[in-house]
């Protein structure tokens, strides 16, 4: 079985994917902040057939990454597809962000993913590989409270580019998927303000079966970036 590692898959859209992967005969490495929620996750799959092994790393306490997915790479094979969903997102006048603020979602919408790629892609150079970043349309278009949010996503496409540049003569290729408005919890969250029509926002499902489609690509093409919005446009 091809093994996937997926961050942020307790909830929302790595749990999502989580369970898509492992109906479709993928092996699981999963990597969220709640131990209960990821033994939640790994019972509920339990018939799937699918190896899944966990670790519950805060990615924001950028300390604890690198010795916590090496430890959890170290109990069984190399991921051949890496997903990097987790993330945040933080919304008020650009300038009057605390600098705490902008340091956590810097922290987990950028730097947390070069700490994740630093450990897992060199573990796959030897049988190649696909890093999946989850980007947003916000990478590409300037909305007013979300500037941190549009900063951290159009850095972190960038990112990708150039990881793909570099790892591309070991066999690893990089991508992105670009979402238009998931509804998940993260508009539930503290640090997010905003009343949004919710129904009309991309399912969890579409957004995994499109993570599902980009790992499942032939290992002789790279679609660089995929697309999704919702039908009814931006929010």
């Amino acid at each position: 079985m091809p093994t996937a590692l997926i961050t942020g898959a307790s909830r929302g859209l790595g749990k999502a994917a989580a369970k898509l992967f492992a109906n479709s005969g993928w092996d699981l490495l999963l990597v969220a902040r709640s131990k209960n929620d990821l033994q939640s996750l790994v019972d509920d799959l339990k018939d799937t057939g699918s190896r899944i092994r966990y670790k519950s790393l805060d990615l924001s306490i950028s300390d604890t990454i690198i010795p916590g997915v090496s430890d959890l790479l170290s109990e069984g094979n190399a991921p051949s597809v890496l997903v990097n969903n987790a993330g945040v997102a933080w919304t008020g006048e650009l300038l009057s962000m605390p600098l705490k603020s902008w340091q956590w979602l810097i922290q987990m919408n950028l730097t947390s993913i070069f700490q994740v790629c630093s450990v897992v892609v060199p573990s796959m150079r030897a049988n190649g590989g696909l890093v999946i970043n989850v980007s947003s349309h916000a990478a590409r278009n300037s909305f007013p409270q979300w500037g941190a949010y549009c900063t951290s996503k159009a850095a972190l496409v960038s990112f990708t580019k150039c990881l793909a540049e570099e790892e591309r003569k070991h066999s690893i290729r990089a991508c992105t998927l670009t979402l238009g408005s998931v509804n998940t919890t993260l508009w539930e969250t503290d640090s997010v303000q905003g009343n949004f029509d919710r129904s009309a926002m991309l399912s969890v499902d579409q957004a995994a079966a499109a993570l599902l489609y980009l790992a499942e690509q032939p290992t002789s093409q790279v679609i660089e970036d995929l697309t999704l919005m919702p039908a009814s446009g931006a929010f």
